[in-house]
C-alpha cells in the first residue's frame, strides 16, 4: 500500500497550489483521507479530511481557502489551496484512516513541501 502525494512547490502569498495523493495496493474509496501538515521546529497538525460519503472537514485555519475533494475512480484526493498564507508553509502529508480504528490514520504518504513567499 503506497500513498504519494505531490504537488507541492513554491507559491506566493495569495496565491494557490493544488496537492494531489495517489494511493494504490489498496481502494480507499471507502476510507476517509486526511491532509495533515508539519512546520519546521512544530508538531504534525490536522489541515483537511474527506470521508467515503464526501463528507468533508476542515481545521479553522484554512476553512473557506482549502478544498478537498477525491476522484474515487483514480483512488486520487486532492487538497485546492487557494489564498495561501505564509503560516501555510510547511510539509503536506496525506494519510488513509484505519478501517480497524477509525480516527487514526494507519498509511501515510512521504510529504510534499509547500513553501511560501511574502
Amino acid at each position: 500500500v503506497q500513498l504519494q502525494a505531490c504537488g507541492g512547490g513554491l507559491v506566493q502569498a495569495g496565491g494557490s497550489l493544488r496537492l494531489s495523493c495517489a494511493a494504490s495496493g489498496r481502494n480507499f474509496s471507502r476510507s476517509k483521507m486526511g491532509w495533515f501538515r508539519q512546520a519546521p521546529g512544530k508538531a504534525r497538525v490536522f489541515v483537511a479530511a474527506i470521508g467515503g460519503d464526501l463528507t468533508t472537514d476542515y481545521t479553522d485555519s484554512v476553512k473557506g481557502r482549502f478544498t478537498i475533494s477525491r476522484d474515487t475512480a483514480e483512488n486520487t484526493v486532492y487538497l485546492q489551496m487557494d489564498r495561501v498564507r505564509p503560516e501555510d508553509a510547511a510539509v503536506y502529508y496525506c494519510a488513509a484512516e484505519s478501517w480497524i480504528k477509525p480516527g487514526t490514520y494507519d498509511y501515510w504518504g512521504q510529504g510534499t513541501l509547500v513553501t511560501v513567499s511574502s
